[in-house]
């Protein structure tokens, strides 16, 4: 009985390098966007995992990037790639992020409405200190960035950056395209506010009511039930409020997405 052949595995080194080569240029873009793009980018995401994960994807995507630019080594042409490579992926993950603190807006307003604004907490998705509403509702749309498969979305829209603007391109932003990026920014404000708006304005009408009987019968301490009453009618309508997010806030990463990828032209 003979020994099965194993076949043996040639390495070439040419080829070993154009491939690190290529993923090198490709971590450029991937790197830019996993930095400050909304979960992956966060302080409670290790570094090393961070380098890890930009690494592995960079490796699988280095074919969709295109060739990389023959470029001899370190001089002002090679910068300005590079430079080129990190605005963009900044760009990208700093669009995504600006749709995630449309809910920390949202929160903020909700807490100043139902009296929790003093509560505040160390927020580890932000960095920051932040109160724990406006916690909530980062969270929640982490959570439902995650259950519209927006993870596998980043992928696509790196994917489609390179289709749009590949490695070895002549490219550079002009300010009709960089206008878009301000604009979405204004834009978070009007859907924060659209968020936060109906209990917002329940949670005035209730403290009108507390006002109006503080006024009527001082005797009843009012006031004193009226923070308690606030804070329970509060949760309750964030409670309510919990299962209407679904559609603004998937139209709202639709449109983050489509300006992120639409600034390139």
């Amino acid at each position: 009985m003979t020994a099965p052949v194993i076949p043996s595995i040639v390495l070439d080194g040419q080829e070993m390098l154009a491939v690190i080569n290529a993923t090198l240029w490709a971590s450029m873009r991937v790197g830019g966007l996993f930095m400050v793009s909304p979960l992956f980018g966060t302080r409670s995401v290790p570094r090393r995992v961070k380098a890890m994960l930009v690494m592995s994807v960079a490796f699988a995507m280095a074919p969709l990037a295109g060739p990389p630019p023959p470029l001899p080594g370190i001089d002002p042409l090679t910068i300005l790639t590079v430079a080129r490579e990190l605005l963009i992926g900044v760009a990208m993950g700093f669009v995504l992020r600006l749709a995630f603190e449309a809910g920390a807006l949202a929160g903020e307003l909700v807490a100043q409405g139902t009296g929790l604004s003093f509560a505040v907490l160390a927020d580890p998705l932000r960095g920051t200190n932040a109160g724990v509403v406006g916690q909530w509702f980062y969270l929640s749309f982490s959570l439902l960035f995650l259950a519209m498969n927006g993870h596998l979305m980043l992928i696509e829209l790196l994917a489609d950056s390179w289709k749009a603007v590949p490695l070895a391109s002549a490219w550079a932003p002009n300010a009709e395209n960089l206008r878009a990026i301000p604009e979405f920014a204004g834009q978070l404000f009007m859907v924060g506010l659209q968020i936060a708006l109906p209990v917002v304005l329940a949670m005035l009408v209730i403290n009108l009511a507390f006002g109006v009987m503080s006024r009527a019968a001082p005797s009843l301490n009012p006031i004193q039930l009226g923070l308690p009453a606030s804070l329970l009618v509060g949760l309750i309508l964030m409670a309510a409020l919990s299962t209407q997010l679904l559609s603004p806030v998937q139209a709202l990463f639709d449109n983050a997405f489509n300006v992120a990828l639409g600034w390139l032209g």
